[in-house]
């Protein structure tokens, strides 16, 4: 068994942008209720994810952009950041914690203390571009983890490989003119945030999936696209943006994955990484809004990465 770190803060849980809001505390709660249940919980390193500062958030984010989202930030009730993306009492400190564990995760694995983190987080982050608040995102966790590594540790190469319904404009906004960094994102087009969806860079593979596509289009893409892209690239660390709500369950979109396609998908990047990384890797959570959707699909996609066997 690979071993492989949970990283969590409890704040996290108490950024909540209000009833009825589907980026809930319950997402959290129903992944690591299920964590619990099922005993995996103690087969991971369980972490606390550190408290990161505004120098961090820099390599992706403007001066201006962090504090003009400090100064917004309520002491009491909420706030709209942008219509869909609310901050209360507690967000700003849970943005930080998100972007931390990210950062965290890389400096444990390039120490040695572990081989891959699952950054069981919220608020998420692939949204929010260098200068905007959206899709509930404020720092864009899996671009400032990636720029860490590069900044802090002297990678050359990494790579983001994002599978969520929702396209990853934020991450693809910072890093257009990153060669250095590879972007794969698989999303439903056209879809929200309706931007982003097309690149004439080699280094930004986009695999848009029609409304109510399975996961066989994508399955095609990783084998003539994704994955000779990635050995081209030879990343020295690989992050994921995972998100679940491809999922036929989830109510945020209309794509038609099954659990067993974030198992297989996973299992993919696990034998590239394993290939091209010495297996380092670091996934973050991003959208999934059905929750029993959502524990069975982040529980598929945390057994992959620990190398456990498929569970039928």
């Amino acid at each position: 068994m690979i071993r492989t770190a949970l990283i969590h803060h409890p704040v996290c849980q108490l950024h909540d942008m209000g009833d009825g809001h589907p980026e809930s505390p319950q997402r959290l709660e129903a992944i690591l209720g299920r964590l619990d249940d099922t005993g995996l919980i103690h087969q991971l390193d369980v972490r606390e994810a550190r408290l990161d500062g505004p120098e961090t958030v820099r390599r992706v984010h403007s001066d201006i952009y962090i504090e003009q989202l400090e100064r917004i930030s309520p002491q009491h009730g909420l706030i709209l950041a942008d219509p869909d993306t609310l901050m209360g009492p507690y967000t700003w400190e849970a943005a930080y914690r998100a972007v931390g564990a990210g950062t965290g995760a890389v400096d444990a694995i390039m120490a040695g203390e572990y081989q891959r983190a699952f950054c069981a987080i919220r608020p998420p982050g692939h949204h929010a571009e260098p200068d905007v608040t959206m899709g509930f995102c404020f720092f864009n966790n899996i671009a400032v983890a990636a720029a860490h590594a590069i900044a802090e540790h002297g990678l050359k190469r990494v790579a983001v490989i994002d599978f969520d319904v929702h396209q990853c404009n934020g991450t693809i906004e910072a890093f257009e003119s990153r060669p250095e960094i590879l972007v794969c994102s698989s999303f439903q087009h056209p879809f929200y945030p309706n931007s982003h969806w097309a690149s004439e860079h080699p280094h930004i593979v986009l695999s848009p999936q029609i409304t109510f596509a399975t996961a066989d289009d994508l399955k095609a893409d990783w084998e003539t696209r994704w994955k000779p892209a990635l050995l081209d690239h030879q990343p020295e660390m690989i992050f994921i943006s995972a998100g679940f709500d491809a999922h036929t369950l989830d109510p945020m979109g209309q794509l038609n994955w099954q659990t067993d396609d974030y198992d297989w998908i996973t299992r993919r990047i696990v034998e590239v990484a394993e290939e091209v990384c010495d297996g380092r890797i670091v996934s973050m959570l991003e959208g999934g809004y059905h929750l029993k959707a959502l524990a069975d699909s982040a529980e598929a996609h945390i057994r992959a990465l620990m190398g456990h066997q498929k569970v039928d």
